[in-house]
């Protein structure tokens, strides 16, 4: 059946299309509501719609006190032993890389946090839902505490220390804990020497804990004074105005997760693992504590070696340019970032750590010393014996079955401190194109001669030379 049509007078349009276009605010109106309906949606689901926001600024790139922007430390994660690398992306888009597991419970075990692991599993066993977070706290106290008493039964306290028992070094006991940092850059074997540390009985190990800045260098002003103030709470178990660091940690776990002997109750009980009252209480029942950090350039520290009371031992890593760089290679937060992937930033810092570490060993002999990453490795034993030595640490068995398990073969990806320490310090030799050798060489001529380091003259030399020259870490 046919529908009429009829037109009106004075009109060539059919009568229901007159009608629509009499009434033209009533479809504008339907598609409005309909796109308010759809940026309800959008909005509640927490998607961006940049094309309402119009062009956007790139955030600055140091703004006070942190960056905005969050990138991983250097971790690789691995599905196995054979070193198989896999990667992730975060919430916002970042591609990163977990940790390091090729190691595994063996890990656990040469690090000293077996025992932790175990009475964390047994505490886990007798908890129950009803118990409140200051029982769970208490509870793990309690067990820590015997785990450190038990470790350090028969342990040798250095004469420097004039230590004669456990409490003398323990913050909850009113001591002072033998407190040790290294300062150095990435990729320059700090992981290494910071698990050779932990591998110590009874050692909280602080492990980067400026990993909430960024892939930057902290050399002045704001970023400098957050850092400080950072670095200093962590030394005295201060979890308190710590709200940045604990949140990024939450979503970042890797900044607790080298902590071996906490990692232990944080996998039992997530629940008061980022708590500070968890956090500052468990943190001062250890008598030694170690920190190692990648982004503080040497000249900060002078505050933390002026005061007495504190009483750190600071260490200065560094290691050939060339190594790191080409070590960096790898880490696919490096480059964009010209902290990381600029050789002429890196000798800069080299550079200037030179000059402020030979001050250093005038004005801080006895708390104060440099060395070289090529040096500990290919003298790893008695390297490992003179730094314990100045850190004022018992040369334990722990620590030489942590060496021959670590310095004689490589397991694992890039992160694993599984390396042969012969060969691990010098494969840049062998890695590196000539032109890129000689393009690093051509920005970091005076940082090479002043730690010691010799110049490759031709492709044929690169390959055959000892690159590492003879060096004086004394004044």
């Amino acid at each position: 059946m046919l529908r009429h049509t009829e037109n009106r007078p004075g009109s060539s349009l059919p009568l229901n299309l007159q009608e629509t276009k009499k009434q033209p605010g009533r479809a504008l109106l339907v598609a409005l509501m309909g796109t308010s309906v759809l940026l309800l949606v959008i909005n509640q689901a927490g998607v961006k719609y940049p094309f309402l926001q119009g062009p956007q600024q790139p955030s600055p790139r140091f703004p006070a006190p942190y960056p905005t922007r969050r990138i991983q430390d250097y971790h690789v994660r691995l599905d196995d032993v054979t070193g198989r690398r896999t990667s992730s992306t975060d919430q916002n888009g970042t591609a990163m890389e977990g940790e390091a597991a090729a190691a595994g419970e063996n890990d656990e075990l040469l690090l000293g946090a077996a025992v932790e692991r175990i009475t964390a599993q047994d505490l886990q066993e007798e908890s129950t839902p009803t118990d409140t977070l200051e029982e769970t706290v208490q509870r793990v106290l309690k067990g820590q505490r015997a785990v450190i008493r038990e470790a350090m039964e028969g342990y040798s306290f250095h004469p420097s220390l004039k230590a004669k028992r456990l409490e003398d070094l323990q913050l909850e006991s009113g001591g002072q804990p033998v407190r040790s940092i290294v300062v150095t850059t990435w990729r320059s074997g700090s992981t290494f020497i910071g698990d050779v540390l932990q591998s110590h009985p009874a050692t909280y190990y602080h492990y980067e804990p400026l990993l909430d800045f960024d892939i930057v260098q902290v050399r002045r002003g704001e970023a400098a004074k957050q850092a400080l103030h950072n670095l200093r709470h962590l030394l005295t178990c201060d979890y308190s105005d710590m709200d940045h660091y604990l949140n990024y940690g939450k979503t970042h776990p890797w900044l607790f997760r080298h902590n071996k002997r906490l990692w232990a109750y944080c996998a039992s009980f997530p629940n008061i693992c980022w708590s500070p009252r968890f956090l500052t209480p468990f943190c001062k029942l250890f008598p030694f504590q170690s920190l190692k950090t990648v982004r503080l350039r040497l000249n900060l520290t002078t505050e933390f070696l002026q005061d007495k009371e504190l009483g750190v031992q600071v260490l200065l890593l560094v290691r050939d340019p060339r190594g790191t760089m080409q070590s960096r290679h790898h880490r696919e937060w490096c480059p964009g970032n010209p902290d990381c992937n600029d050789p002429a930033w890196l000798c800069r810092d080299l550079v200037s750590d030179f000059h402020t570490a030979k001050k250093f060993l005038k004005k801080f002999p006895n708390s104060f010393r440099m060395i070289r990453y090529e040096d500990l490795s290919f003298h790893a034993y008695n390297m490992t014996r003179e730094l314990f030595e100045f850190f004022h640490l018992n040369y334990h068995p722990e620590v030489e079955k942590f060496l021959d398990t670590h310095t004689k073969q490589k397991i694992g990806g890039v992160s694993s401190t599984f390396r042969d320490s012969k060969i691990a310090p010098i494969h840049w030799q062998q890695d590196l194109p000539w032109v890129e050798v000689k393009s690093i060489q051509s920005v970091c001529g005076e940082a090479l001669r002043l730690w010691g380091y010799r110049i490759a003259k031709d492709e044929k030399h690169l390959r055959s030379f000892n690159p590492v020259g003879k060096f004086k870490t004394t004044a």
